[in-house]
């Protein structure tokens, strides 16, 4: 095969440029807050303790200790949380939540969980919120194996399964599941709940 000609190589730099765009989209969209947390963390006590859950590279927390929480920001990921060390309102912990007993003794105003599930974690999730605290939970649920990962059904949560775990013990201000994102498209259940003041 010879060498493009002109039309060939200006598709191929459209299609360049597009595949581009649409990676930079993507990578903005992770680096950004949840809508869903940045629209409840206002039901969080103003300055208060929050614990963000599997943070990852801290989104979450960086967003949150930027609006003046006190943030736990924990992971077993050491690499990802590399790049909160020293951040202000932010304290780094590197603990394996599957596989280790709890790490935390305190109780928190907020606890942020987002794209990640390990069900064995629900009733801690409960007992270490603070009278008045705050579960803001957003992640996967059947039906999003068709759009990408995660597919195995053990990390994909039921319908209404949030509502389930969490209405018995905390007061639900919102819940909504379904297709909610689309930009990548995303199934997703979201839970706000707060606990007894």
């Amino acid at each position: 095969m010879g060498p493009m000609c002109k039309h060939q190589r200006v598709r191929f730099i459209v299609a360049t440029v597009v595949a581009i765009t649409a990676m930079q989209a993507e990578l903005l969209a992770a680096a950004a807050p949840s809508g869903w947390v940045t629209q409840h963390a206002q039901h969080i006590r103003a300055g208060g303790h929050v614990l963000d859950l599997a943070c990852g590279s801290g989104r979450h927390a960086r967003w949150l200790a930027a609006q003046g929480w006190q943030v736990d920001a924990v992971d077993r990921d050491h690499d990802a949380l590399a790049s909160l060390a020293g951040a202000e309102n932010i304290r780094v912990l590197h603990a394996d939540l599957e596989n280790a007993p709890w790490p935390y003794d305190s109780l928190f105003d907020g606890i942020v969980v987002t794209r990640y599930l390990h069900r064995a974690l629900f009733p801690q999730l409960t007992a270490a919120l603070a009278p008045g605290g705050v579960l803001i939970y957003e992640t996967f649920m059947r039906g999003h194996e068709q759009y990408g990962r995660p597919t195995n059904p053990d990390f994909l949560l039921m319908p209404d399964e949030l509502l389930k775990v969490f209405e018995s013990s905390l007061q639900v201000l919102a819940f909504e599941q379904g297709l909610l994102q689309t930009t990548p498209s995303a199934m997703l259940q979201r839970i706000c709940a707060q606990r007894a003041a």
